[in-house]
């Protein structure tokens, strides 16, 4: 747990206090106090309480690298909870347990299982389906939003042993906006994992097509800004955005690399997560991060950045690093952090900004 305090440096009002009041003005932003909460350990069932960055619900067709806290005045505690029950297996989210907002599930069918019985590795040829609604009433009220999807999963290559292997999927879907006549979309792709004792790998490549308004990943990176004000030159909310009809490529890449094996979560030489769609009539949207680790692991640098609407009238740009020094034997560091913001305003406009912060930590945990 913690309390993260942040102090305006400029562009406040006259009269206005150091502490910026809108990290702390509504419900939601005093679920930041929760940093993070794991019961259960490992998947398949566990529970997951806190910030929810570059989250994606299974399939990803719906709710795909989605930042709960992309307007920097809303800090909420989002959940994750999965569980398996053969031949079911559930996952389910609420980007905040404090305000009515985002949230949504989907359930997997082990098809294998049903025709054959209990297998070694399960999961071979799957059916899901999964559902995501945001009531739009935290931080902001903004138009609800309903979206489904169907999905199909198949393994067309499976090589592993006791220290991962390697895995060769297909998928198709079909997903759409109940209530919304002629809204809807197809999904067709091929997805690859790779695992050893010190890399791990996944990549994506989908092609798309989108019609009536409703596009795949709608629940991204950008959604929280999104959701008052698209990317791109219709300045209006997301659920109401006339989404051109068309076709698009989308690709997708995490991989993780440590010289000497993968083992806690923190101990990643190198770390790269990155996301990309590119549309027919001429948009494309980027977001991504990469994070260093040398010198022992005593230094650690990241950078990241998103691209939403570029190649289009209105584009939006953000972009982050960081830097993190260990020292007195890694329990203590010192960090420096920066960016850009953009926050949302009453008029549903969004206001650019910039962050700035240095200080000390200590942790035992890496």
């Amino acid at each position: 747990m913690g309390a993260p305090v942040r102090l305006r440096m400029w562009g406040a009002e006259e009269g206005a206090s150091l502490v910026r009041k809108e990290d702390w003005d509504e419900l939601s932003d005093w679920g930041q106090v929760v940093q993070a909460l794991t019961i259960g350990g490992d998947a398949p069932n566990f529970v997951w309480l806190g910030a929810l960055e570059s989250y994606t619900l299974l399939s990803g067709h719906l709710v795909r690298r989605y930042n709960n806290r992309g307007n920097p005045d809303y800090h909420p505690a989002g959940a994750l909870v999965t569980g398996m029950l053969r031949p079911f297996y559930v996952e389910a989210f609420a980007s905040d347990v404090l305000g009515a907002r985002l949230m949504g599930a989907e359930v997997a069918l082990d098809i294998q299982h049903i025709l054959f019985g209990r297998q070694p590795y399960p999961m071979k040829y799957m059916l899901s389906l999964s559902a995501a609604h945001d009531w739009g009433k935290a931080r902001g009220t903004s138009e609800p939003m309903t979206l489904g999807h169907l999905d199909g999963t198949a393994v067309l290559v499976s090589r592993r042993n006791k220290e991962g292997g390697f895995e060769l999927q297909a998928n198709a879907g079909w997903g759409g906006r109940p209530g919304e006549g002629g809204a809807w979309g197809a999904v067709a792709g091929l997805g690859a994992e790779y695992m050893s004792s010190t890399v791990d790998m996944r990549a994506r490549l989908e092609g798309r097509l989108q019609r009536g308004g409703f596009r795949q990943g709608a629940f991204g990176p950008d959604y929280e800004l999104a959701r008052f004000q698209v990317a791109g030159p219709d300045a209006v909310p997301q659920a109401d955005a006339p989404f051109p009809d068309g076709y698009s490529a989308h690709g997708e890449v995490i991989l993780n690399w440590d010289g000497e094996g993968l083992g806690r979560l923190g101990q990643r030489h190198f770390r790269l997560t990155m996301g990309a769609e590119v549309f027919n009539w001429g948009r494309v949207d980027v977001d991504g991060r990469m994070e260093v680790q040398a010198f022992h692991r005593n230094l650690t640098v990241g950078v990241g950045g998103l691209a939403s609407g570029a190649g289009q009238p209105g584009a939006r740009y953000l972009a982050s690093g960081e830097a993190r020094w260990r020292f007195l034997g890694g329990k203590l560091y010192a960090v420096g952090q920066g960016g850009t913001l953009l926050f949302p305003t009453a008029e549903g406009t969004l206001r650019p900004g910039a962050f700035a912060s240095v200080g000390l930590g200590v942790d035992n945990a890496r």
